[in-house]
Order: C-alpha cells, then sequence, then structure tokens
C-alpha cells in the first residue's frame, strides 16, 4: 500500500485532525512503517494456529471477601503532616 498526501488528508479528516503541510511527511514515514510491519506480519504461515482471544483460560478467578485488620484513626493521622479533629487536612485546591 502506497501512503501518499491523499491516504494522509483522508485520515486526518475521519480522525477530525488536522496537520500543517510540514508535519505530512512524517506521518507519511510513520505509517508507511506500520503498514510495512503489517505486511510482514501477513508473510507469516498462520495454518492451523487457533485464535487468542484471551491470555488465560482463566474465567472469573475471584478472592473470598475476608475481613482483614485495619489500623485505628490516630494511628493512620500519626505520621500525617496536618491533621484536624480527626481527618487528613490538606490544602484548599478550589479557588472562587
Amino acid at each position: 500500500m502506497i501512503v501518499d498526501n491523499v491516504l494522509v488528508d483522508k485520515l486526518a479528516e475521519l480522525s477530525r485532525l488536522k496537520f500543517e503541510e510540514h508535519e505530512k511527511e512524517g506521518i507519511k514515514e510513520n505509517l508507511q512503517k506500520m503498514i510495512s510491519f503489517i505486511e510482514k506480519l501477513n508473510e507469516l504461515d498462520t495454518t492451523g494456529v487457533e485464535p487468542l482471544l484471551f491470555m488465560t483460560d482463566t474465567v472469573n478467578n475471584w478472592r473470598e471477601d475476608e475481613v482483614k485488620g485495619s489500623i485505628s484513626r490516630e494511628e493512620a493521622l500519626k505520621n500525617a503532616p496536618s491533621a484536624d479533629t480527626g481527618f487528613f487536612k490538606v490544602p484548599k485546591v478550589i479557588r472562587h
């Protein structure tokens, strides 16, 4: 497949992107490299190879819910840079 300005313009239109003329050369080179890579993959003989849908055969490998220990509020706030009446104190991030 040949990558030219017409193809780049069509892809830009479909993806709602705008490219400057000086950017098109780099885009054409990158697209041509990607297409060459896919064409090289198409040369492989995949006869008898099952399509890979999932990486493992495991289905819904859920863990059991277990109640585990936790730390107290005082212990959690012990190393806090700033705390106020049992809560972490953080800088205000919303300005009026």
